[in-house]
C-alpha cells in the first residue's frame, strides 16, 4: 500500500491550506477563547474538506475540482454518481470520509444550536462591538469601579465630553445600569488586573480614576497604572488619611477622600455660599456651556511662546479670559498680571463658553 507517500502528502495539504486561509485562524494571537468556541465547529468541518480533498488527490491522483466534487457529496451523503472510478483504497477513504464527516456534521449542528440557545452568539457580537469601540478611543480616562463615586465621575465626564471607560467587577451592577437605558461603556472585571487595564488601552489614556472602596486595591491600581504609562494622570479615592502618602508615594497625582471633601464643601456653603455654588455650577453638570481649559506652554504657537500674557490672551481674540496661571513649580497666581512673562512649564487657566474654547484649541493648532 505505497499509495500513501508522506512527502507528497504534505506537499498537497500545504498547497489546499493557501486556498482555505481560514483554516489557520486558529494559530491567531488576537483570537479570544469566545471566538475560537464559535469558529470552532466550522474550523472542524473545514479540515474534513480538506482531508477530503487531499486523499482523493493523493489516492486517486484527481484534480482539485474532482477531489472537492467527490468530498461534497460524500459528506453531504447526497448521493450522486462518482465523477472518478475509486479504487480499493479510494472506497475505504471514502466509507472512511462518510463516518467521519456524519459525526462532525452532528458535532456542528450541536454546537450552533447551543449557541444560539445560550445566547454566547449575540454575546459574541457584542463583545466585537466593544473592542472595536475600545480601539477607537484615544486621550480618553479609564474608570475603575462604578459605585457611588465612579457613578457621579462618570455623569460629570459625560456632561463636560470627555471620552471614558469604566471597568467594574460587578456584573449585575451593570446589567441593571444597562437595563436602566444608561448606555456605559464598560469592561467587566477586576481593575487590578494589567491585562485589562490594557485592554481599556491604558497606554493611549489621559487619565485614570480608581475609586475603589479598599485602599489597598486603590494602591494596586494606581501601581500598575503607573508602571503600564509613565505620563497617565492617576487620581485615587482614599478612605483613611493615613493611605493618602502611600497612594502619592505608589504614583497618585492627586489623591481625594470623598468624606473629608463633603464635609468641607458643606461648611464652605455656609460661609461663603455664592462662590462654592458658582463654582459646583461651573464643574457640575448645569455649567455645561462654560468651561476652564488649563493651557500648557508647549501648546502655545510659537509666536507667542515667552511672550507676555496679554499678547497670550489676544491671539487671535477668541473671548476667553485668563483666570489664572500655574508656574514650573506647580504653584498657583490668581488673576496674574498682564506683563506676566509665559515661559517654558507655565499653564495658562482659561474661562469661556465651549464656543470660545473651541475657538481657542482651533487657534493653538
Amino acid at each position: 500500500m505505497a499509495f500513501w507517500p508522506s512527502p507528497f502528502l504534505f506537499t498537497q495539504i500545504k498547497k489546499i491550506l493557501h486556498q482555505f486561509p481560514f483554516l489557520i485562524l486558529y494559530k491567531s494571537p488576537d483570537l479570544n477563547k469566545s471566538t475560537y468556541r464559535l469558529l470552532q465547529p466550522f474550523i472542524v468541518l473545514h479540515i474534513i474538506i480538506v482531508i477530503g480533498i487531499a486523499g482523493y488527490m493523493i489516492i486517486e491522483k484527481s484534480t482539485f475540482l474532482d477531489a472537492l466534487f467527490m468530498t461534497t457529496i460524500s459528506i453531504t451523503t447526497v448521493g450522486y454518481g462518482e465523477v472518478i472510478p475509486l479504487s480499493d483504497a479510494g472506497r475505504l477513504f471514502t466509507i472512511f470520509l462518510l463516518i467521519t464527516s456524519w459525526g462532525t456534521f452532528a458535532f456542528v449542528i450541536t454546537r450552533i444550536t447551543q449557541f444560539v440557545i445560550s445566547g454566547e452568539i449575540n454575546k459574541y457580537f457584542k463583545t466585537r462591538r466593544l473592542m472595536k469601540d475600545i480601539k477607537n478611543l484615544q486621550n480618553h480616562v479609564i474608570l475603575c469601579g462604578y459605585g457611588r463615586n465612579g457613578h457621579q465621575a462618570a455623569r460629570i465626564l459625560k456632561a463636560h465630553g470627555v471620552p471614558f471607560i469604566v471597568i467594574e467587577k460587578d456584573e449585575q451592577l451593570m446589567q441593571k445600569i444597562e437595563a436602566e437605558g444608561e448606555k456605559v461603556l464598560h469592561l467587566e472585571g477586576d481593575s487590578t488586573d494589567d491585562d485589562l487595564l490594557r485592554m481599556a488601552g491604558i497606554e493611549r489614556a489621559r487619565a485614570l480614576i480608581t475609586t475603589l472602596p479598599l485602599d489597598a486595591q486603590n494602591v494596586f491600581i494606581v501601581l500598575s497604572a503607573r508602571a503600564l504609562n509613565q505620563n497617565l494622570r492617576i487620581i485615587s479615592r482614599a478612605s483613611e488619611a493615613s493611605s493618602v502618602s502611600k497612594l502619592k508615594k505608589a504614583g497618585a497625582d492627586n489623591v481625594i477622600m470623598p468624606d473629608f471633601v463633603g464635609g468641607t464643601h458643606m461648611a464652605t456653603l455656609v460661609s461663603k455660599p455664592d462662590i462654592v455654588e458658582f463654582i459646583d455650577f461651573l464643574s457640575g453638570e448645569e455649567g455645561e456651556s462654560i468651561h476652564m481649559e488649563s493651557v500648557n506652554y508647549k501648546e502655545l504657537p510659537d509666536e507667542i511662546k515667552n511672550k507676555s500674557l496679554r499678547e497670550v490672551m489676544l491671539w487671535n481674540k477668541t473671548g476667553v479670559n485668563c483666570i489664572g496661571i500655574k508656574d514650573p513649580d506647580g504653584k498657583f497666581q490668581i488673576n496674574p498680571p498682564e506683563d506676566t512673562l509665559i515661559v517654558s512649564g507655565m499653564k495658562v487657566i482659561t474661562l469661556g463658553t465651549l464656543q470660545q474654547i473651541a475657538e481657542m484649541k482651533k487657534n493653538l493648532k
